[in-house]
């Protein structure tokens, strides 16, 4: 009896999560449901770099359509904050480039792969009581979303490595005075983890 105890007692406790992979699995959850901030992306390559690749990074001129004031060097200026935790040879373009000037900087700067974004959808929705005195129009109420479109492509060769195309849309929990050109940092980050294989 008592070998049966402690066998059930060993199978219950090998059963058992860590506080961080509850926390983990929460979080996940309240994303899902669209309580926080949620990102979802689609590569077109499994493609993998090495931790000492030197990308240079550029954003087109695009503007996005949907209504929102973003910056113009926003997606470039986030993904250089995600990258240069994992990629310690990385520069940013000053500016908006087109891609063949985007190019020509980075195989000037030596740079072995080029990092080309834009950001393709922002739809910033109303989330202050200000903004709300601006628009005063309940279809304007919500959630802010955006899209933005990477290539990543070698300096040399002009082989388009990977492409990638980023949804995001914001949480009810992190409405407030939010803007879309926010919610893109994580996913850059989370993109810059999966090529160098640290996450799926």
């Amino acid at each position: 009896m008592r070998s049966l105890l402690l066998i059930m007692g060993v199978l219950l406790l090998g059963g058992c999560m860590k506080a961080s992979d509850l926390a983990d699995g929460a979080i996940y959850q309240l994303r899902d449901v669209g309580m926080l901030d949620h990102s979802q992306m689609r590569r077109a390559s499994p493609w993998r770099l090495q931790a000492d690749s030197f990308i240079y990074i550029a954003q087109g001129h695009f503007a996005p359509p949907g209504g929102a004031n973003t910056r113009p060097n926003v997606v470039a200026e986030e993904a250089f904050k995600g990258f240069v935790e994992y990629f310690p040879m990385v520069r940013r373009a000053r500016g908006p480039l087109g891609l063949e000037e985007a190019l020509e900087q980075a195989r000037a700067a030596g740079a072995h792969y080029l990092l080309y974004n834009r950001f393709a959808y922002a739809d910033d929705r109303i989330g202050t009581v200000e903004e709300w005195e601006d628009q005063e129009a309940l279809d304007r109420l919500g959630t802010d979303r955006g899209v933005i479109q990477l290539m990543l492509i070698e300096t040399n060769t002009r082989y388009m490595v990977d492409t990638a195309r980023i949804r995001s849309r914001g949480g009810l929990l992190t409405l407030y005075d939010a803007k879309p050109e926010e919610l893109i940092g994580p996913a850059l980050r989370d993109y810059a983890r999966r090529l160098l294989g640290l996450s799926d």
